[in-house]
């Protein structure tokens, strides 16, 4: 702790924005406890930053290594192609770089999914921290994946379901098979998982509070330390000045609790067809909505009427903190689902693939702040524009039974993630442990 030279820890994030932007909100906790910490990116994802606000700190620097992978931009396209990238090609470029940095780095800090890591660590003698960003739980599914699943002999369904929803409350099946059943994202997510055993800790963007059997589970599981630094999303930047935003002015202009915000996630997002249903059904419900549509805007407002507003991005967490937004139309994306809890508000959960549909777990079965719209499907895949408005009018309801249940448990979580953040919280106190241990490897 003496030491005039900063701590200096290397972190890589694995190439995508649900993974890149919790890492650099981390980085920027990091830095305001005493760590030099250099994020590696690649030269797309560099650039693609430099447009688009970020949180920016002092002791936070920027590296790039070359577009050994496939453009960000249509990647969805080949996931699978993309995923074999990722595992075969940012390697060998980021282990070159190490070798530049200066000061020399005492750890790398990398996403879990970079299943290489732990080995370049090892041939550097650098211990690596394995940075998870979706929720603990998930991670418990893959590093169980046997005991669950059955591994390499066939596990019944019936007793499958058994298992899952010990481990969450309604998750079957059918809610993991968007991973469990693709072949190469199973293949490199169990490598990655393989290789997490040898990695000197592990670290959660989740907060204590809200998975504690979970993280209780996995602490006792793993022969490494775990923290739970979450959430890791921008809420020192809250009260930072934007200017004058519309979106903000308009929310301004809105009774408390009349907006219900819709945004579903900036890669893979619904059908076209099945986001004409949900404007349809906003549209009928009379509900006034924020809703951020990245490649349709003019198509969407001119569907949605004079009832609310379209824009192409906007700031997500000051959006939900509003207090005009009296619910959020969401993919249930990790951060996105963070963000709302940390807010206060209800969700309406849509969920798409990966660990979205165990998120709308939590959100509807387990911490009850929010109810699954995918519940309303009835014929075919397709959830219809009047099960959508029916279900819209249900949480806006703030006069109703329910609505005003699942509003005071919303509050109730934000309240327990609000303490976890502060000093004393669960997860301050997981990021200074977290610091001192990287203190101590120097």
């Amino acid at each position: 702790m003496a030491s005039t030279k900063p701590h200096h820890i290397v972190a890589m994030p694995y190439p995508g924005r649900g993974h890149i932007n919790p890492l650099l909100n981390l980085a920027g906790h990091l830095s305001t406890r005493g760590l030099l910490v250099t994020v590696v990116l690649t030269e797309e994802w560099l650039g693609l930053l430099s447009t688009s606000p970020a949180p920016s700190h002092p002791a936070v620097q920027f590296r790039s290594i070359p577009n050994v992978i496939p453009s960000e931009h249509g990647r969805g396209n080949d996931f699978n192609g993309f995923l074999d990238a990722v595992n075969t090609m940012l390697e060998k470029p980021f282990e070159s770089l190490l070798e530049s940095l200066d000061p020399p780095p005492a750890a790398i800090l990398a996403d879990t999914y970079l299943s290489w890591m732990v080995p370049v660590g090892e041939r550097r003698r650098l211990p690596v921290y394995s940075l998870w960003t979706m929720p603990a739980a998930f991670f418990s599914l893959f590093y169980g994946f046997e005991d669950i699943f059955g591994g390499d002999s066939t596990a019944g369904p019936e007793e499958i379901d058994k298992k899952l929803e010990q481990h969450v409350k309604g998750l079957n099946l059918g809610d993991v098979s968007s991973v469990i059943c693709s072949v190469t994202p199973k293949k490199w997510a169990l490598k990655s998982f393989f290789w997490v055993r040898g990695a000197k800790g592990v670290i959660f963007t989740s907060v204590y509070e809200l998975e504690p059997h979970i993280i209780y589970s996995l602490k006792s599981k793993l022969s490494c330390p775990v923290y739970t630094v979450g959430p890791c999303i921008p809420h020192l930047t809250l009260k930072d000045k934007h200017g004058s935003l519309d979106y903000i002015q308009w929310l301004d202009s809105q009774p408390i609790n009349s907006v219900l915000y819709l945004s579903l996630g900036s890669f893979l997002s619904v059908s076209v067809a099945q986001m004409d249903e949900i404007v349809t059904g906003l549209h009928e419900s009379g509900i006034r909505f924020l809703a951020v549509a990245r490649r349709a805007t003019s198509r969407v407002q001119a569907k949605m009427g004079s009832t609310g507003l379209v824009v192409q991005w906007c700031d997500q967490l000051k959006v939900l903190c509003h207090p005009s937004i009296g619910g959020f139309f969401t993919h249930c994306g990790w951060n996105s689902t963070m963000e709302c809890v940390f807010a206060g508000k209800p969700m309406l959960a849509f969920p798409l693939f990966v660990d979205q549909p165990l998120n709308c777990k939590f959100i509807a079965n387990v911490w009850k702040v929010g109810l699954n719209v995918k519940e309303e499907i009835e014929d075919g895949n397709l959830v219809e524009g009047k099960a959508i408005a029916k279900v819209a009018k249900r949480l806006m309801d703030v006069e109703g039974i329910e609505c005003k249940e699942i509003r005071k448990k919303a509050v109730e979580l934000s309240e327990a993630v609000h303490r976890a953040v502060e000093e004393g919280g669960s997860s301050y106190c997981a990021i200074s442990a977290f610091v001192e241990d990287v203190f101590g490897s120097v």
